[in-house]
């Protein structure tokens, strides 16, 4: 049976968002950090002489680094606790910011994006596992979302910084260095939140985890949410080869497939090169291209919005699926207008208006469903690991993507391009409706509890389960 919750109070609730919110700065850092790009990279090739080549190292540098900081990311937070390593975290960033901003050749931009990256590998990971550690279940869907919101607000962000340097001297030195003010926010930030009290118990420091637990749900009365964590925490931790364990697998397997179907998806080849393509669009100048990402960026803000508030309501399958058709759909539109020939003006509005649908289904499916499944579905004894590969695997697989995606533009033409993406949403589409479970309103340890006993993929969020209604059905026949 479910265990029954009382609904968290106002005051908690409040507590609860404040802290969340502090947390999901590094979100925004990830954001800002991966976007600003984009129109930096129209002014690096005017100082410096740039291949093809060239450009896609520098953009796809952050990925490298957040390829090693998500294998690290398991390990290192679970050495330091989630709080402390957050701390290190946005040292990381303005380290690599500085280095990136005073940089006199290029290699310089390459290595101070490396740090950023590696923090943002890490803060990935670390930043929806804290969140959802130290939410209640009836609102850590939404929570959790809420670090998705901040890489939205980031990326807009970086798009706003973009436009208003785009006559400055020295642009893109200005574009990277604002990064810093919300680096050092985060660091002050997190000098004041609790440590997750799922860690704290962990190492054994219960008394310093119910006090913790106590002040986020403002109530005395913790004892059951630390007999759940206590409970979950008496079996042992699993090693790296128990991690490829039959029972474990399944879930191992959902995680990474999610991270690559974020990526093959082709949602960083518009964030990364949105200018890049409306210019291809017919945008006359960078500044009117740099402009017209603004846009992205507020209703990829709006459409996260939208997740964040109705994620708990309305769950997370129907959302992404819905998502994942409206992307196709958009990415075939934007693969006809550029292979039909239609004028310059009218393929310039098509491009921008698929482009910002696309980026609506986007965020409110895979933007925000990603990092949020993928910290609901590990039971607690791998989770530290299993979450770092799955997020490695993202990672690995946006390096990929945005690391060809100028040499496929140049060599198949954006027609053909576009389409390669939009099939890539149909394969996805097909996976997640046979093996994506709604994971909504269950508790971690629930999930937990139905992936030991060996359920499919599709039916691990179920809070009661009753095999007969299912061993019927071509999914559990699939699994």
């Amino acid at each position: 049976m479910r265990p029954t919750h009382l609904q968290p109070s106002h005051s908690s609730q409040f507590t609860i968002y404040v802290v969340s919110a502090i947390a999901a700065i590094a979100g925004l850092l990830f954001g800002f950090d991966t976007g600003i790009i984009s129109g930096a990279l129209l002014f690096i090739e005017q100082d410096f002489t740039v291949s093809t080549e060239m450009k896609e190292m520098i953009v796809s540098s952050v990925l490298f680094g957040a390829m090693f900081g998500s294998l690290a990311s398991g390990r290192l937070t679970d050495q330091f606790g989630r709080r402390r390593l957050m701390l290190i975290i946005s040292g990381l960033f303005i380290v690599g910011t500085l280095i990136a901003s005073f940089a006199t050749q290029v290699s310089g931009i390459l290595f101070g994006r490396l740090f950023i990256g590696f923090a943002i590998g890490i803060g990935s990971y670390t930043t929806p596992l804290y969140i959802a550690e130290v939410s209640p279940h009836e609102l850590r869907g939404g929570l959790v979302s809420l670090n998705q919101l901040a890489i939205t607000i980031g990326i807009l962000c970086s798009f706003i910084i973009n436009y208003a340097f785009t006559n400055i001297d020295g642009s893109w030195r200005w574009m990277f260095g604002i990064g810093l003010f919300p680096a050092v926010l985060l660091s002050i930030g997190m000098i004041f939140l609790p440590e997750s009290p799922r860690w704290l118990i962990k190492q054994n420091m219960k008394d310093k985890a119910i006090k913790t637990l106590q002040k986020l749900r403002n109530t005395n009365d913790v004892s059951h949410e630390i007999n759940e964590i206590q409970n979950s925490l008496q079996i042992k931790q699993a090693s790296i080869r128990e991690i490829f364990s039959p029972w474990i697998l399944p879930v191992l397997f959902l995680g990474t497939m999610l991270g690559f179907i974020q990526q093959v998806t082709g949602i960083n080849t518009i964030i990364y090169y949105a200018p890049t393509i409306f210019q291809l669009a017919g945008f006359p100048d960078a500044s009117s291209s740099i402009l017209a990402t603004i846009g992205i960026g507020v209703v990829n803000v709006l459409a996260t919005i939208f997740a964040v508030c109705y994620l708990d309501k309305l769950g997370r399958r129907p959302l992404l699926l819905t998502g994942l058709a409206g992307m196709c759909v958009t990415l075939i539109g934007l693969s006809i207008a550029f292979q039909s020939g239609t004028d310059a003006a009218m393929l310039r509005w098509i491009a921008m208006g698929c482009t910002f649908l696309y980026i609506i289904c986007f965020a409110f499916s895979l933007g925000a469903i990603l990092w949020l499944v993928v910290s609901e579905i590990f039971p607690l004894e791998v989770r530290a690991t299993a979450m770092g590969i799955a997020v490695f695997s993202c990672w690995l697989w946006n390096f990929a993507v945005s690391s060809t995606f100028l040499t496929l533009l140049n060599t198949m033409g954006p027609s053909m391009t576009f389409l390669i993406y939009a099939f890539m949403c149909v394969v996805s589409f097909v996976f997640c409706y046979y093996k994506v479970p709604e994971t909504n309103g269950v508790t971690l340890e629930q999930i937990e509890d139905n992936i030991r006993r060996r359920l499919p993929l599709r039916y691990i969020g179920q809070p009661v389960f009753d095999k007969t209604l299912i061993t019927e059905t071509p999914e559990y026949q699939a699994d």
